[in-house]
């Protein structure tokens, strides 16, 4: 059953929000303008590290063995990442000759999430209706249940015991003849299950660890830990989760064909540092050509561009509302009244804000790419006049409504 509170804000405390949220709102104004420059110029060094890395990148046919002419070149090679090396996860038995071995850890918990409606009342106050409802989840880590607003629930997590998640990667993988360092170990992905291995006195000893963390009142005896392939379930039933059981699941990376970019530093790689400091290096899993990874490259850092682009008109946009928030709030008096304004300045502030990330991405590209800045400073400057002359042209309007009403 879901839990209300109720909360009441008077005018004085809203306008009091309302002038800390200009500082806030200016703090925000100044982060989105940051970011929008930097992102314009991150974009346009990223793209011209990867045509420099493709202009001077080596087609490596062969690495079957280390080849001193390659040295300090940045070249494209696809290859057997292999190791020897075995991985454990003692605390479930696992032994294999992997590039990585993972342990993910997952906890049955109550999650609370809300919803707030507001409503306001003549005079300027405000009425707060919080609603929380809590949910059945696995979650990455035990949920502590002592500050949830219901206090029927308040006491409602525990967990049986604690298991840390795990991931450990080989240190030696060959490519080859050469060596990769970790950087391109790390990126090598593919993941698939890895039975647990546990033995009787293992299970046995895990269900003593088990027994000893569960409720008092529960005295009935009964299996508490379930292997089932790469997953060992602690709890009564894996098919009708309670809340304190734990879920880990194991898997590993095995050796694979890799396809990389990147320097070779005499019998290993490193990343490629472009002249304006960028770096460059990419690992692709499979046979994978280099044209098709640098134009994966290309398009990963043009998604990222407009991500970053985005939120950085978010901020800026809503740094202007922060800032300008207390003028719908000094109308709240008449909440309809407050309303109308409060639709106004979002409206202005959407189109400041718009007209002014354009002025600093064209100012950003104008630093970079001059032509390109020039042609978006013209559309911000358009949209600035835009707006005026549309000003104007009420300001004009109600000029004529009182002289056809001082004239009637």
């Amino acid at each position: 059953m879901a839990y209300q509170e109720t909360t009441t804000t008077s005018y004085g405390q809203r306008l009091s929000s309302s002038f800390k949220g200009i500082a806030s709102g200016f703090v925000m104004f100044i982060v989105g303008t940051i970011l929008l420059f930097w992102n314009e110029g991150n974009f346009v060094k990223t793209k011209k590290a990867l045509q420099e890395a493709e202009s001077v990148l080596v087609e490596a046919n062969n690495v079957s063995a280390v080849d001193p002419a390659l040295n300090g070149k940045l070249i494209h090679a696809s290859a057997f990442a292999d190791t020897k090396e075995v991985l454990t996860d003692g605390l479930f038995g696992v032994s294999e000759t992997a590039i990585s071995i993972s342990r993910k850890v997952e906890y049955y918990q109550y999650e609370e999430k809300s919803s707030t409606q507001t409503k306001d009342k003549i005079g300027g106050g405000q009425e707060n209706v919080t609603t929380y409802t809590y949910e059945k989840e696995w979650t990455s880590s035990p949920v502590d249940a002592k500050n949830f607003k219901d206090p029927d629930y308040q006491s409602s997590n525990f967990v049986l015991t604690t298991i840390e998640p795990k991931t450990e990667r080989a240190t030696d993988v060959s490519f080859g003849g050469y060596r990769l360092p970790p950087f391109i170990i790390s990126s090598i992905s593919g993941s698939v299950p890895v039975d647990a291995k546990l033995t009787p006195d293992e299970l046995a000893q895990w269900e003593k660890v088990i027994a000893d963390k569960q409720v008092a009142s529960d005295t009935t005896a009964t299996q508490m830990v379930y292997v089932n392939g790469n997953v060992v379930y602690f709890g009564k039933s894996p098919s009708v989760p309670n809340i304190g059981d734990i879920r880990v699941t194991l898997s590993k990376i095995m050796p694979a064909d890799i396809s990389i970019i990147a320097k070779v530093n005499g019998s290993t790689f490193e990343k490629y540092v472009a002249k304006n400091g960028k770096t460059v290096s990419s690992v692709s899993m499979g046979t994978i050509s280099a044209e098709n990874m640098f134009a994966d490259a290309y398009s990963s850092n043009k998604t990222l561009t407009w991500i970053l682009r985005l939120v950085g008109i978010f901020l800026v946009i809503g740094g202007l509302k922060s800032m300008f928030s207390i003028l719908p709030t000094l109308f709240k008096v008449l909440p309809f009244l407050g309303n109308i304004v409060g639709a106004g300045v979002g409206l202005v502030c959407m189109i400041i804000g718009g007209a002014w990330s354009l002025i600093i991405i064209a100012i950003s590209w104008l630093w970079y790419r001059p032509l390109i800045g020039i042609l978006m400073l013209a559309i911000a400057i358009a949209g600035i006049w835009f707006l005026k002359k549309k000003a104007k042209e009420k300001k004009v309007e109600k000029a004529a409504e009182k002289i056809e009403t001082i004239q009637e």
